[in-house]
């Protein structure tokens, strides 16, 4: 018979930030950083590995409790624009963050995170890795934010490093290992460095812009020649300036006493697990077997922003995924006009193998929301059900709760055991309260007409 159509291709564009902030507070402005002033099509989905945000005892108990001022910031920054923080994962000063667009949500699975102490043999987290990792439309994809140890001599500790963090096991059922996942990006301060040559010829190359002279003397490139395990990841052309290390708010290589040699410290790489299992069957590779590409489209420094000592490094992918999956779990809409003078229902379906739960609930949100946790009201859907059918099932949510001003909003559909938003309703609209507001409008007229006799009384602060 007709071979079997193949599935439309994914394609997504992933926004990836790696920078060492020297434990600065956040910039004025990301724009730039972000791409979000680029002409192309928005990104679909940003991660952003920081090193060296404050850490100091007191802020980091804080932060335990409370988003720190960075997680704030790029939230504040990328929820306007349609972006929810899916999630983060934080050590000392390790903070790795994703974000993703609302729509791609109930394709997003199985998150889970890790972190891996390897500094002071391991016992306080100022070196090591933060992990996250997923399955995106059905295909497993893993983020590794990397602070290895400093200077010339510790090549060899470096990549014992990275081999440790490589080997952590997430907790949790058939959870493939790192090097198991589709995709594995790498990145952070891996802190390599330009061996054997001296300052001055360094300095002289970078000036005359040919960075190349010193990219076989650049430890990662020399080690990924010895190292069988670093020749499956992939790195764009080194083309910027080394991007340490820099006095603070300049773009002038360290002028302290200490001089340190300019190095590529901070660097993004990348993984294709099948790329890896079929390039050894040489010549019988097929375009048909490869459900998952990964392109570079962009890997620069921006020289522009000078809190720390390290430039900020970002790097534009393309991902082509043929999706495995394509529909969502729970689809979700609204019933009828909402308003908070009555109660309202919410309408949702399930496909059949969705596995629900007695702690699932539906979610009502702006449609600005910064993550899961940052809803309105709730209902749970076992409490709240009203009516129910094969087909699907209707619940309420209370009038008390809706806002009263109304406004743009949307229903999410939280999964207590896939611990993700498995649905997502298209934005709609709240009306405002007209009883409400004509009360408020009514009190504010009679308190122009009302003088109080005695004013001292209400002065008596």
């Amino acid at each position: 018979g007709a071979a079997a159509r193949p599935r439309a291709s994914h394609r997504g564009r992933l926004h990836l930030v790696t920078w060492n902030v020297g434990t600065a507070s956040p910039p004025p402005d990301v724009t730039s950083l972000l791409q979000l002033n680029s002409l192309g099509p928005t990104m679909d989905m940003y991660v952003i590995g920081l090193q060296e945000v404050n850490s100091r005892i007191t802020n980091f108990l804080s932060d335990l409790a409370f988003d720190d001022p960075w997680s704030i910031f790029f939230m504040t920054v990328l929820s306007p624009l349609g972006y929810i923080k899916l999630s983060s994962v934080r050590m000392q000063g390790l903070l790795l963050l994703i974000f993703v667009k609302h729509v791609h949500l109930p394709f997003i699975r199985d998150i889970h995170t890790h972190y891996t102490r390897t500094g002071l043999y391991g016992y306080w987290g100022n070196k090591g890795g933060v992990t996250i990792r997923m399955s995106l439309y059905g295909h497993t994809v893993c983020f590794i934010n990397c602070h290895l140890p400093a200077h010339m001599e510790n090549t060899e500790q470096r990549l014992d490093d990275f081999e440790k963090i490589l080997e952590m096991q997430f907790e949790g059922e058939n959870i493939p290992s790192t090097l198991d996942h589709d995709i594995l990006f790498w990145f952070g301060d891996l802190n390599f460095r330009i061996a054997d040559y001296g300052i001055h010829f360094v300095r002289e190359s970078i000036n005359n812009k040919r960075y190349n002279l010193l990219w076989e003397k650049d430890q990662l490139n020399m080690a990924k020649k010895k190292e069988a395990f670093l020749q499956e990841f992939i790195e764009g052309p080194l083309q910027f300036k080394p991007t340490y290390k820099f006095d603070l708010y300049s773009d002038v290589y360290d002028t302290s006493e200490k001089k340190r040699k300019p190095a590529w410290t901070d660097r993004i790489l990348w993984r294709v697990k099948n790329l890896c299992q079929h390039a050894s069957k040489e010549g019988e590779f097929s375009e048909e077997e490869q459900t998952i590409s990964v392109t570079l489209n962009n890997y620069i420094s921006h020289m522009s922003y000078g809190i720390s000592d390290h430039k900020p490094v970002t790097g534009t992918f393309g991902l082509e995924l043929k999706p495995l999956l394509t529909d969502p779990l729970i689809t979700l809409n609204p019933e009828g006009e909402w308003s908070a003078e009555h109660d309202v229902l919410i309408r949702y379906s399930a496909v059949p193998e969705f596995p629900s739960s007695a702690w699932d609930w539906i979610g009502l949100f702006k449609v600005a929301f910064r993550h899961v946790n940052d809803y309105v009201t709730y209902a749970w859907v076992e409490d709240d059900e009203i009516s129910s059918n094969k087909d699907s099932k209707q619940i309420y949510m209370s009038a008390a709760e809706i806002p009263d001003t109304g406004g743009e909003f949307l229903l999410c559909y939280y999964s207590n055991n896939l611990q993700a938003i498995v649905g997502i309703s298209q934005p709609f609209q709240i009306q405002p309260n007209r009883t409400l507001i004509e009360k408020d409008l009514a009190q504010e007229e009679n308190s122009w007409m009302q003088t109080p006799d005695n004013l001292e009384s209400h002065n008596e602060f």
